[in-house]
């Protein structure tokens, strides 16, 4: 890999697959590390870790990585200092490296209770360079897909005018897009799919609620109500809870 700059020391390009999007609660299942020496010698990596909690089913849908998979493997705690060994003397570069991937690795090199810094470490991520050079923001897409300048940025009414207009050109732009708002949903869905308050606590495996966050993170709602209905009614006066994540929680204390 040849770089178009001179390294003063080596410097690692990360990536992780992860059970998850959370930063603080979710685990890493797959790490690919490439080094490159500043003498242009070039180490791949790649390592795939048992998390210790189920892969939720919409990481696997991206990853392809499922519990069985990584079922023999070992934990991230048992590679932890071979790894940090292996990064330690690194400048760090990856896409989305600030925001999530450093994140991630530093909470799981902490529950190792291995030393782990980020800083006086050069932090380069392509994710933010994209963002900075290329703004995915109405006034962007205006000149993109419309050719001209959204004058009116910012006002409600002008910005929803300039927002019907993309999306008609986008429709043009690309035939391959769906020509129905059922087919536009399920499109947009495959990126960014829409999760209420209820998807946000509970996915649905079987017929079954199992909670995604929360002390009891992987267990069945039914399960929870049966041995820990504290927690439960814990939720139930909760102020901010949802009244569509109460409504199945009352149901599982009533044996629902």
């Amino acid at each position: 890999m040849k770089l178009p700059f001179q390294l003063e020391r080596p410097l690692a390009f990360l990536d992780l697959e992860t059970t998850g999007l959370s930063t603080v609660s979710d685990r890493i299942v797959e790490l690919a590390v490439i080094r490159v020496s500043p003498q242009g010698d070039v180490l791949e990596r790649v390592r795939r870790f048992n998390p210790g909690i189920p892969i939720s089913p919409e990481a696997t849908e991206v990853h392809g990585i499922t519990d069985a998979d990584v079922a023999h493997e070992p934990s991230f705690a048992a590679r932890a200092r071979s790894l940090a060994a292996l990064l330690d003397p690194c400048d760090l570069a990856g896409f989305n490296l600030r925001r999530f991937d450093l994140p991630l690795l530093l909470a799981e090199f902490k529950r190792a209770g291995v030393p782990f810094s980020p800083r006086e470490r050069r932090l380069i991520d392509a994710q933010t360079i994209f963002h900075r050079e290329e703004p995915r923001d109405l006034s962007a897409a205006a000149r993109f897909y419309l050719g001209r300048e959204h004058t009116e940025a910012h006002s409600a009414l002008g910005d929803i005018r300039t927002t019907a207009a993309v999306l008609a050109s986008q429709l043009e732009r690309y035939p391959h897009l769906p020509r129905t708002l059922d087919g536009l949903n399920a499109y947009c869905d495959e990126v960014a799919p829409y999760q209420t308050e209820l998807d946000r606590w509970f996915s649905r495996q079987e017929g079954e609620l199992i909670f995604r966050r929360g002390k009891h993170r992987g267990m069945p709602l039914r399960q929870v109500a049966l041995s820990s209905p504290d927690y439960l009614h814990w939720m139930l006066g909760a102020d901010d809870m949802d009244p569509e994540v109460l409504e199945v929680v009352r149901a599982a204390l009533e044996g629902g």
